[in-house]
């Protein structure tokens, strides 16, 4: 099925909001290759990529079949936020359910170095489990959907960084920095350093825009507690980057 908005061109619809799925949208304008890029929409001033842009959710696996159906989507790119796991689950179900091709563009993570000290851990709740005999002073960088998860520790301080206010219950000692990467290793190096941090939490992201504050801890010996990623879902094809997408694109779709 073809969408009479771009009859003939075969549709790739990109599940973004990453700047990889803004990359590959770029590299695909003008190749001959209609690209919609949908936003969950959960920041209020997104950078939008090139191309055609939807903001929303689907409804669910359900939602988003309805939708791939509706406007002949023929190739579906996973390039979501490595910890948007329901997201990428509706992903392989719709895909599963069209029998559209489903690809997974996820950035590796980060790799400890000499003088990291890491606690990896599997989920929010452990973190916040496991701060409490690492340090007082928190640098909380794990966005503002999962504040909850901290707000019993009243004995510890906490610096949140966020691109958006957060909403609902929240640590009772906390500073609000809102601000949006990519940071620099003299800004992270200062932030540290002014708040007298001594434990950083972070996700494995593997973004290089937020990778700093990973050296400033490691300079400065502040432990960091790191949570890891969702498993991706089993049988979906995969690639590191926005030019391996490409590759694997031109091969589908000649």
């Amino acid at each position: 099925m073809t969408d009479p908005a771009a009859p003939g061109l075969p549709h790739v619809l990109i599940l973004g909001g990453t700047a990889e799925a803004r990359e590959l949208a770029g590299a695909l304008a003008g190749t001959g290759v209609r690209v919609t890029s949908s936003l969950a929409g959960r920041v209020a001033a997104p950078r939008l990529p090139v191309g055609e842009v939807r903001v929303g959710g689907f409804g669910g696996v359900a939602g988003l079949v309805g939708w791939m159906r509706a406007h002949g989507v023929d190739v579906l790119v996973d390039a979501t936020h490595p910890f948007a796991e329901a997201m990428s689950a509706n992903a392989a179900g719709a895909a599963a359910a069209t029998g559209v091709p489903l690809l997974a563009l996820r950035r590796p993570g980060w790799a400890p170095q000499d003088g990291d000290v890491w606690h990896r851990v599997g989920s929010l709740d452990e973190a916040a489990d496991a701060l409490p005999g690492l340090g007082r002073r928190v640098f909380l960088t794990t966005g503002r959907m999962g504040l909850a998860r901290f707000a019993h520790l009243d004995a510890l301080w906490f610096l949140v960084r966020s691109v958006d206010a957060p909403e609902g219950p929240r640590p009772p000692r906390m500073e609000m920095l809102l601000d949006r990467g990519p940071f620099t290793l003299d800004g992270e190096r200062a932030l540290l350093a002014a708040h007298r941090i001594d434990v950083l939490v972070t996700k494995d992201s593997g973004a290089a825009a937020t990778a700093p504050k990973l050296t400033a801890a490691r300079e400065a010996g502040v432990p960091v507690v790191l949570v890891t990623r969702p498993p991706a879902p089993v049988g979906v094809a995969t690639v590191p980057g926005p030019a391996e997408a490409v590759a694997w694109l031109r091969e589908r779709l000649g």
